[in-house]
């Protein structure tokens, strides 16, 4: 018999070691579950540990015992229950991390979403004149009075932002903007695509790394609506590069009857120089300096949730709210409740306090260096062995590109960091981390501290020797 043959027949013989459907569905255990969960639910789950097992057969391996089936199933029931929108522990250093979610909401803005959500609100309702209200009327006070702004209004994202002003103030008519601005802003979106969709006619000056002031005094003619500056939030560049400054821009816009649109993206409210890094444009500054209409994003270094908020002239803000769009792009009480709560924390002066983002970016390296130190000590005396290097954090979500902060990072070296990493990830709480010369590499700084435990538990249980 050859080699090949016997290795066949062994398998043959494992494959016929699987149980059928509907006998896992007869185990005592498993009937409980069925009552519970469903039984196609429970059936689905049999299937899928079943479809498990023949592919772990087809490899070399064995069937699983008897005894093991129960689990197997359960587990697949869990997985098939559990939501795919899930928490995380971010462990990899990127503090607005895009796909994860962005800005971590503070402990005040959760509670106001509970209990906004509990019950009944006043999202459309005016206690004063016990009448029908305006959702708009929630943070606007608030965002004039940390801005500066005349008036304010909340949608659901900063491209709906701009795509609502562009929509409201120049469909049919020329808009002028730098072509070292026409950015792609994520997810394939670029600002030339938005301009085009919202009916407004795009006029490119000057060149990708020099524009001029006159400049756009060449390209204004009687059909121009506005001139828009886009932060280049996402990118940098450097060398031979030249742009207006933004009150140069405002003085000619008005002078030519324009509207200034500045479409800042981060929404930063404080100075980020205070915390080693980069100037990020202030939402306040391009207020004071007399820009018409500002955007800005709710979920970047504002620190909330995912929200585009525009401030900027009353007469301006007005034709925005009327505008049909309005509608389509509005928020619900949720964002405007966890929006409220954090604009608070500003008007408090305890945003670096409480918001999570301004928390992470004004933690001390002394600080991250004690945690780590904590989380190897507590890991080593757990059997698992681990280390800590220098490393740098970065804030992400297209904020202050190259800038990092100096932070210390827990390493883990497994035989195969790949498969290491998706074990973390496939935990009931996933962990996300980096790698990096074939070691996992865990960032105190955006590890929130009501999840240290659970991190340290799954390291444990994932990376335990002996």
């Amino acid at each position: 018999m050859t080699t090949m043959h016997a290795s066949n027949l062994n398998r043959q013989a494992e494959y016929r070691k699987l149980p059928a459907v509907d006998a896992l569905l007869r185990t005592p255990e498993l009937a409980l579950l069925a009552a519970e969960a469903g039984v196609e639910v429970v059936a689905e789950a049999a299937r899928a540990a079943l479809a498990e097992a023949r592919h772990m057969i087809a490899e070399g391996g064995s069937a699983p015992s008897p005894g093991a089936w129960v689990h197997l199933v359960q587990r697949h029931v869990e997985r098939l229950g559990a939501p795919s929108l899930r928490p995380v522990i971010n462990a990899t250093g990127v503090i607005i991390h895009t796909n994860l979610g962005r800005a971590p909401l503070s402990a005040a803005a959760l509670e106001a979403v509970r209990s906004v959500s509990l019950g009944y609100s006043t999202l459309e309702y005016d206690l004063e004149a016990g009448a029908r209200g305006s959702r708009h009327e929630h943070a606007r006070r608030l965002l004039c009075e940390l801005t500066g702004a005349e008036d304010a209004m909340v949608v659901n994202n900063n491209a709906a932002a701009l795509y609502l002003i562009l929509s409201a103030l120049c469909t049919g008519r020329e808009v002028l903007i730098s072509r070292s601005q026409l950015v792609e802003i994520g997810g394939g979106f670029r600002i030339p695509d938005v301009l085009r969709q919202s009916g407004a006619r795009l006029v490119e000056v000057g060149a990708t790394n020099r524009t001029h002031l006159r400049d756009f005094v060449l390209a204004v003619t009687a059909e121009s609506a506005a001139v828009l500056r886009v932060h280049s939030s996402n990118f940098r560049q450097i060398g031979f590069v030249t742009m207006p400054t933004l009150k140069e821009l405002i003085d000619f816009a008005h002078s030519r009857g324009l509207v200034l649109i500045d479409d800042l993206g981060s929404g930063a409210l404080l100075d980020t120089t205070q915390y080693g890094l980069a100037p990020e444009p202030m939402v306040q500054r391009s207020v004071a300096e007399g820009a018409d209409l500002v955007a800005f994003s709710g979920d970047k270094l504002l620190g909330g949730p995912q929200a585009g908020v525009i401030v900027g002239r009353a007469k301006l803000i007005e034709q925005l709210r009327r505008h049909p769009l309005a509608r389509a792009l509005r928020v619900d009480k949720m964002t405007l409740a966890a929006l409220e709560a954090t604009l608070i924390s500003y008007r408090r002066g305890r945003a670096v306090e409480e918001l999570p983002v301004w928390r992470m970016i004004a933690a001390p390296p002394e600080a991250l260096h004690a945690r780590a130190e904590s989380w190897r000590t507590q890991l080593l005396k757990q059997g698992v062995v681990a280390g800590l290097q220098h490393g740098a954090s970065a804030v992400g979500g297209g904020s202050l590109p190259g800038e990092t902060l100096p932070t210390t990072l827990l390493t883990i070296e497994p035989p195969d960091p790949d498969a290491a990493a998706a074990c973390l990830r496939s935990q009931s709480t996933p962990v996300i981390c980096r790698i990096q010369d074939d070691r996992l590499l865990f960032d105190p700084r955006t590890v929130l501290p009501e999840q240290e435990e659970t991190l340290l538990t799954t390291l444990r249980e994932v990376f335990k020797v002996g």
